[in-house]
């Protein structure tokens, strides 16, 4: 890792040109939502929320060890509210909504 990756938070900084490996079919889905000039932004975007994910599942882990496992109850509550939100049609792309855009 290059002193320059790490003097930026999560999301920010300069970009740096790297060399990635990528399967075939998620390269043609990529460039088919997106162009090819569109491409590193959108990949950079899910870099960013797949390590947000993965820091939430980390202190997920961290709460659960401290203060025991979540509430069934809990969990199915939330998992109600996570499918009716992702099935809103006010959200839906298109419609106004669109993610958080890699700058």
């Amino acid at each position: 890792m290059s002193e320059s990756e790490l003097e930026f938070p999560l999301g920010e900084g300069p970009a740096t040109k790297i060399s990635v490996s990528l399967r075939a079919g998620n390269v043609r889905a990529v460039r088919e939502r997106v162009g090819a000039r569109g491409f590193s932004a959108y990949v950079d975007a899910a870099v960013e929320r797949q390590i947000e994910r993965d820091l939430l599942e980390e202190a997920l882990q961290a709460n659960e060890g401290e203060a025991g496992p979540i509430p069934e109850a809990f969990r199915d509550e939330a998992a109600e509210l996570f499918r009716s939100v992702k099935s809103a049609p006010e959200l839906q792309e298109g419609d106004g909504w669109h993610g958080r855009e890699a700058s």
